[in-house]
């Protein structure tokens, strides 16, 4: 990391230093690489690019040797923390060097930003800069350095917020872990239903369509319910607020929870609906779903003592094309949600117009949704209540 740094300096017209324990070793750069105590008194802004169980053999050192060797110096703190179990109660490594140099400005920054990311200037990795400290005139120069470098800087606020940047590195999709388990739950739902439909009480599924037929009915089925799932939240939060009387009450943590994962959840859905969409596509034939195609007709001509087949090619009912067409309205409505919902794309919009796409097509998209499912399964209501009708009679 410290030579990737090193780089990106040199390139943006930094004149760059480099410290090291052993620099009579260090020949395979061009950069100029001096010992650790020439490099500090040579640089009013120094990187601490080591990690963190060397501070004091490195810093700590030299600063019990000769404490005037760090007044006014800017330390900015790139490590992470190395220990898997970190709690926010426990110092950050920013705050234990704050505390070991007392006369220095210790200042968090670029602990996000990984040595790929640092030395190419063409990567499509996230290029924010967050800088934390409890001096504020340092801060800012910071902050100023990193736009100088080509990264987008924020003030993250004091030291103390060390500790959260530092333990989001050790994360592992923290905002995706609840939306996952709710859609992997959902989809055990459907699939033991779809299962104990199609083999235990019709017997009418070969178990050689298990892989698409049978996990095609189980995405359409979960895709919906997802779907229901991410705006049922939203009335919910609205019925909240009417029983309390009040927008200011805060909602019941789980709630909470909620609603704050209903974009990992929607694009969950719209990857169930595109998978869904593309099995559809592979198995619409009349052989998986008779019901949307007419009877094949067979027309047998026997002239001048010659047998002639001609076979007449079955036509969409009017339930497999409406059915197919809301289904390409809601996968297309869909597609749009799921676009919008990219930052690169959702910052284009202004406020009314994110709102309009996520509220009023999204409730669109679950009216189409329903819609698809009510084209499919009506013909099977009314003559099931046909025959429920005839049998009480």
């Amino acid at each position: 990391m410290g030579f990737a740094l090193a780089h990106r300096l040199f390139l943006c017209g930094f004149t760059v230093v480099m410290g090291s324990r052993c620099p009579d070793k260090r020949n395979d750069t061009q950069l100029e690489i001096v010992s650790i105590v020439e490099c500090i008194r040579r640089s009013p802004i120094i990187f601490v690019a080591i990690h963190p169980e060397h501070y004091i053999d490195s810093l700590v050192s030299h600063f019990d040797h000769e404490p005037s060797l760090f007044d006014g110096k800017i330390l900015i703190d790139i490590s992470n923390q190395t220990c898997e179990e970190s709690h926010l109660n426990d110092s950050s490594n920013a705050e234990r060097l704050q505390t070991a140099i007392s006369n220095a400005f210790v200042v968090k920054a670029f602990n996000t930003i990984s040595s790929f990311a640092m030395q190419s200037t063409t990567t499509g990795e996230s290029c924010k800069v967050f800088v934390a400290s409890d001096h504020s005139i340092m801060k800012n120069k910071v902050i100023t350095l990193a736009r100088e470098m080509n990264f987008d800087s924020f003030n993250a606020g004091s030291i103390r917020v060390a500790r959260h940047l530092e333990r989001n590195t050790k994360s592992l999709f923290p905002q995706w872990q609840i939306p996952i388990v709710i859609t992997l739950v959902i989809i055990s739902i459907w699939l033991t239903y779809t299962l104990c439909m199609s083999f235990i009480s019709t017997r009418t599924t070969s178990w050689n369509q298990l892989f698409l037929h049978v996990a095609n009915e189980t995405l359409c089925s979960s895709a919906i319910t997802m779907l229901a799932i991410v705006y049922m939240s939203s009335n919910l939060a609205c019925i909240f607020q009417l029983v309390n009387g009040t927008r200011e009450r805060r909602f019941p943590m789980w709630l909470d929870r909620w609603l704050l994962s209903r974009k990992q959840l929607g694009i969950l859905t719209f990857a169930l609906a595109l998978s869904h969409s593309i099995m559809t596509l592979i198995l619409i034939t009349p052989a998986y779903y008779s019901s949307w195609f007419h009877p094949v007709e067979v027309m047998v001509s026997t002239v001048h003592n010659q047998t002639r087949i001609v076979v007449v090619a079955s036509l969409m009912t009017a339930k497999g094309e409406l059915a197919s067409l809301l289904g390409i309205l809601t996968q297309l409505c869909m597609s749009i949600l799921a676009i919008t919902s990219i930052p690169a794309i959702g910052n284009l919009l202004n406020w009314r117009e994110w709102r309009f796409v996520q509220s009023k097509l999204g409730t669109m998209t679950l009216l189409l949704a329903i819609g698809h499912v009510v084209a499919m399964v009506m013909p099977y209501w009314i003559r099931n209540f046909r025959n429920l009708h005839l049998n009480k009679f």
